[in-house]
């Protein structure tokens, strides 16, 4: 789903919209909620009510992983990463291991 097709799912949705916008942390810049309300949208038809925790919570390892630099799982990190498919972010955060840290400063001496 395109960014302009979640723009015509919004609109044809409303109630959807709605109920998706009441998931908002009073913690979520705009990007970051843009790009997680993005994610609940083209995945919320495959959870239904009974389980839509369970999507939320994917939706924050997602989020955590993009934004924060979060480690998870790997088999879950690739479950989110496959819903998360075609989710453009701009400007997303750049994160180093510890490794990486102390390797880069090794090669400097």
């Amino acid at each position: 789903m395109a960014s302009t097709d979640v723009e015509d799912f919004i609109g044809q949705n409303r109630h959807l919209s709605d109920l998706v916008d009441t998931f908002r942390s009073i913690s979520e810049s705009e990007k970051h909620w843009k790009s997680r309300r993005e994610f609940l949208f083209r995945n919320i038809n495959d959870f239904e009510d009974p389980h839509l925790d369970q999507l939320l919570a994917l939706s924050m390892v997602w989020a955590n992983h993009v934004f924060l630099g979060c480690r998870y799982d790997p088999v879950l990190l690739e479950r989110v990463s496959e819903m998360a498919e075609g989710i453009v972010v701009e400007d997303a955060p750049v994160f180093k291991t510890r490794d990486e840290l102390i390797k880069q400063q090794q090669q400097k001496r």
